[in-house]
């Protein structure tokens, strides 16, 4: 186990103290992935000195899909931007905030610049929890990403309006209990458990 695997509970709880009287406490794993023209591969199985096919469209065209889901309830938020910076995050946390406006929301995210970025303004109910560096195994979100982009490998599409469709439409049928068994990794829930103890009793 990593550090911050076992010291998360005890930053979650020091981010918790003072406010559980004031409002309800959430704890999200926040991430963005890169979604584009270029084909998705992924393995397939034929038959003995076969090769598979998969139709290709050489472009480069692509934008980003930034969500946050709670790994405890399931709950989500996600927006479709077309670049990965500082303006765009903020667009995305501004928008989060208000989806939850009743909880003080911990997000946990990685150390990206634009997460860090001196022009961003959190809003008043949401706070950052940073991960280690390079640390992607911990972010409960890159499962959930695997998991959409296996769809989408075998959905090819011939525009950026089109891949768009076919992400929200895939976004869509994530029903609560599917984004929570993606994202509830055992560390994760059981540190948001333990902070609540702490402060609960």
């Amino acid at each position: 186990m990593t550090q911050f695997q076992t010291t998360l509970a005890t930053l979650l709880t020091q981010q918790w103290a003072g406010r559980a009287a004031i409002s309800p406490i959430k704890v999200f794993a926040q991430d963005e992935t890169r979604l584009g023209l270029l084909p998705i591969v992924r393995r397939r199985i034929t038959a003995c000195g076969v090769q598979p096919t998969a139709t290709v469209l050489h472009t480069f065209a692509s934008f980003y899909l930034y969500g946050a889901v709670e790994p405890t309830t399931g709950a989500s938020f996600f927006l479709e931007l077309p670049h990965l910076n500082t303006e765009m995050f903020q667009v995305w946390v501004d928008g989060f905030a208000a989806a939850f406006p009743e909880s003080f929301n911990i997000l946990v995210l990685d150390n990206g610049a634009f997460h860090k970025a001196k022009a961003l303004r959190w809003p008043a109910n949401t706070v950052p929890l940073f991960l280690p560096p390079y640390s992607p195994e911990l972010n409960p979100m890159e499962r959930l990403w695997r998991d959409l982009k296996d769809q989408l490998a075998d959905r090819p599409a011939t525009t950026l309006d089109e891949l768009s469709d076919t992400v929200c439409s895939s976004i869509q049928t994530y029903a609560n209990a599917t984004l929570k068994s993606l994202t509830s990794f055992p560390y994760f829930v059981q540190a948001v458990e333990a902070a609540q103890k702490a402060i609960y009793g």
